[in-house]
């Protein structure tokens, strides 16, 4: 399935770890309202079962607002919930093997650190590519940062749509200015701020002002 990069523009990442005063729904909810373009639904700690119907609620918030909803690693839940996508890492199930299990009508999104890594993911059947870290990132403290060089040689590299992650906030996000990244994937930038509706809203018109 071919990946609108308009879409890629604002791409949420969940995050539970910020949930509090108000539960995930509502904080998803809050994002589609400030103008999320795509929403990835994270959970690493949930049972399947939980996960999953979790994935139906949020996917029904998500076809509401009109934004694509990709799962994160787990295929079978992506299936399941009938999800417009699912995001694998390098150390996931290869792009390769999730195509044969979710078919033509999925989106694959895969996880880059380098041309190779991405061009090989490309080859495989991706249909974008997440790039990072860009930034450090206490999301994932493992994660190595990525020469913004690297970064835009994979976008010239490939014709997929490229979204960059790791540490973006509004304070940085210009810096990809000239990368020809086609958007911002973002974790706690979005889902730790007090007023996440009044974020976005701020956040897309910065990404816009970066991709132009």
């Amino acid at each position: 399935m071919k990946c609108d990069k308009k879409n890629m523009l604002l791409y949420a990442v969940t995050d539970r770890a910020w949930t509090g005063k108000q539960s995930l729904y509502e904080q998803v909810e809050e994002a589609l309202k400030g103008g999320i373009t795509c929403l990835q639904l994270r959970e690493k700690n949930l049972s399947d079962e939980e996960f999953l119907k979790e994935a139906i609620q949020i996917k029904a918030l998500c076809n509401k607002y009109k934004v694509p909803f990709f799962i994160n690693d787990n295929v079978e839940v992506a299936i399941k919930c009938g999800a417009d996508g699912i995001h694998v890492g390098q150390d996931d199930m290869a792009a390769g093997r999730v195509r044969e299990l979710v078919g033509d009508k999925m989106m694959i999104g895969v996880s880059a650190h380098s041309v190779k890594e991405a061009v090989e993911a490309v080859k495989n059947g991706a249909d974008c590519l997440g790039v990072g870290a860009i930034f450090s990132t206490s999301t994932k403290k493992d994660a190595s940062v990525l020469d913004l060089n690297v970064v835009s040689d994979i976008c010239k590299a490939v014709s997929v749509p490229v979204v960059a992650i790791g540490g973006i906030k509004k304070d940085n996000i210009s810096k990809l200015k000239g990368t020809g990244v086609d958007g911002v994937a973002l974790v706690s930038a979005i889902f730790a701020a007090d007023d996440i509706k009044a974020e976005c809203e701020e956040l897309r018109k910065l990404a816009a002002d970066m991709i132009k």
